[in-house]
């Protein structure tokens, strides 16, 4: 099961996760997030989208808000009051110390959700990862931190004219107590490792590897069959373990017939492979021409969630990323067995959760919508029947799965609530019910659209056709219909869509009405210009009417993958 929510990461975590509730945390939060993470679409020339802009412009400035919210962190005896009470000392009122003031309390209510096995990830880059380290020490306490990750993200190189180049990113690997999840990951070898291999008179691949081990043991520094280890090391298995290797033929031997050092006979078709280090240079970017790529600034490989998924959880652990902005940890924990919890501040966000959870596995996940309630226990139920296990791991077997998105609206009184709280949420959240993208919200060309569907009916055309749609949240009439019939015809678009709260007045319809048809290239078929829609039809499943066969391909967002189950089974195959 998944479940989805709506809203600041921190009230959810406050108010509906319960206590040691979460196996695994990964988070990716963004820093100067109106420049470089939240804007998921550009246009041409390269700009984002202005009203994605506004809603994160002022987010972590240091301003009255964020000095009471540091006061109220600080007032909190402890280790996170004094490193952010340092923290201001150094930093002042900037927007790295807004930043922190943010992440501080949220890294608190992280370490309340995880259980004792748990383990949290932290994504970051270098412009904060110094600080970031000094918190979770503060919160998570120094002698859980296990690792720092360095991934390199990429080796694309730029135009700088001075200074190295950054191309990693780094990750903070901390556990919530000792007895932590773990399961060791491996990768293939590289070309010089596989050069030391070499076949037996079977053919089989095979090399020595080291009998012994860098610590000075005295009691396994014992000669052996006339051969002792170095000074500085120590045999790495007992005396009765190197004999029952030597009698099964499992030990090397040099030309004078006494153990080689490196002797313990070790074949490929056996080994794991090499362990995974915490310098991750396998995984790579998504670059441009990926079927992977969605289109969305920062967003991480499925890959890399994978690894972390495999390696700190197990299949029916809870996996909970509190900003899962296009969903990257929510579809790779979906894909490995997990259930998860994603949170996000933005309506936009969640409708394009759905659309890749949609377009990855189809009709295997069922989604049901409901409101905020109080905490009543929401850990999720594991969706596991049984686990099939693959010479690579396990690879759970997935049931259908129900995914439950909360703090969207339900009814048109809940969509009249959220217009009035924040008119870009509501038109976020009402282009999401027909499968639109929001667009520039900027004086000029693109004045009177809220988003558009773009499809394709003719394979030749060079352009598709375009659905403009506008979204209103106040008082609506037959001026409102006019003015999206101009828009209409200024754009050449093929159909116009008005999406309003209150129900449409006679002339409204007949204005509609008045713009005629639009006519399918390929099938002929013909379909209303203008079309209008309360928020209280499209909830209850009254759609538009628009091309949907299968010569109408669909362009308005980038495609995940769709998952391919093997053939008579249900195991999952990416």
């Amino acid at each position: 099961m998944g479940s989805l929510y709506y809203g600041d990461n921190l009230d959810i975590l406050r108010r509906y996760l319960k206590d040691e509730s979460v196996d695994l945390v990964y988070l990716d939060p963004p820093f100067n997030s109106a420049q470089n993470y939240n804007a998921f679409f550009h246009e041409k020339d390269g700009t984002d989208a202005a009203s994605q802009i506004r809603a994160f412009e002022d987010t972590w400035h240091w301003d009255i808000e964020t000095k009471r919210a540091y006061d109220a962190v600080t007032e909190q005896p402890g280790k996170v009051s004094d490193v952010m009470q340092a923290f201001y000392t150094f930093l002042g009122g900037n927007d790295m110390m807004a930043y922190l003031t943010m992440m501080a309390p949220r890294l608190v209510e992280l370490r309340r959700v995880l259980k004792p096995t748990g383990s949290l990830y932290l994504h970051c880059d270098p412009t904060a990862s110094h600080y970031l380290k000094l918190l979770c020490d503060a919160v998570l306490g120094k002698d859980n931190f296990q690792n720092e990750i360095v991934w390199q993200r990429t080796n694309a190189h730029n135009m700088r004219t001075k200074g190295y180049v950054r191309s990693n990113d780094v990750i903070l690997y901390y556990s919530r107590t000792e007895q932590f999840i773990f399961n060791d990951q491996f990768t293939e070898y590289g070309e010089a490792q596989m050069k030391r291999y070499k076949p037996d008179e079977n053919g089989r691949l095979y090399t020595g590897r080291d009998l012994t081990f860098s610590t000075v043991t005295k009691s396994r520094q014992f000669e052996w069959r006339g051969v002792k280890p170095p000074p500085n090391r120590s045999w790495g298995a007992s005396l009765e373990q190197l004999e029952k290797w030597y009698a099964a033929g499992k030990i090397l031997l040099r030309q004078d017939g006494k153990p080689r050092l490196d002797g313990l006979k070790t074949y490929l078709d056996e080994t794991k492979g090499k362990p995974v280090t915490t310098n991750w240079t396998d995984i790579d970017r998504i670059r441009n021409t990926s079927t992977e790529r969605l289109g969305y600034p920062a967003q991480k490989p499925v890959a890399l969630l994978e690894r972390i998924i495999q390696a700190s959880s197990n299949p029916g652990d809870v996996v909970l990323d509190p900003f899962c902005g296009c969903g990257t940890t929510i579809d790779a924990a979906e894909k490995l067995g997990r259930d998860w919890i994603g949170i996000d501040v933005t309506q936009l966000a969640i409708s394009l959760i759905k659309n890749r959870l949609q377009d990855t596995y189809g009709s295997r996940l069922k989604f049901v919508s409901g409101p905020l309630q109080r905490r009543t226990g929401v850990a999720p139920v594991s969706n596991i029947s049984e686990t099939a296990i693959s010479e690579t791991g396990a690879t759970p077997v997935l049931r259908d799965s129900l995914v439950r998105i909360i703090g969207e609206p339900t009814t048109a009184n809940e969509a009249a609530t959220l217009a009035e709280e924040d008119k870009y949420q509501f038109q976020w959240w009402a282009l999401g019910l027909v499968g639109a993208r929001p667009v520039e919200q900027k004086k000029g060309a693109d004045h009177g659209i809220d988003g558009k569907i773009l499809f394709r009916d003719d394979p030749r055309a060079a352009k598709p056709e375009q659905i403009v749609i506008q979204v209103k949240g106040g008082k609506t009439g037959v001026k409102d219909v006019r003015d999206l019939r101009g828009v209409l015809d200024r754009e050449k678009a093929a159909i116009g869509v008005l999406i309003s709260l209150q129900p449409a007045t006679g002339p409204m319809e007949t204005e509609a009405a008045s713009a005629g048809f639009y006519q399918h290239k390929t099938n002929q078929q013909k379909y209303p210009r203008l079309q209008l829609r309360t928020v209280k039809e499209l909830l209850e499943g009254k759609g538009l009417e628009r091309p949907a066969s299968a010569a109408s391909l669909d362009e308005t967002f980038k495609k995940a993958p769709a998952a391919k189950r093997a053939s008579g089974q249900n195991e999952l195959r990416l």
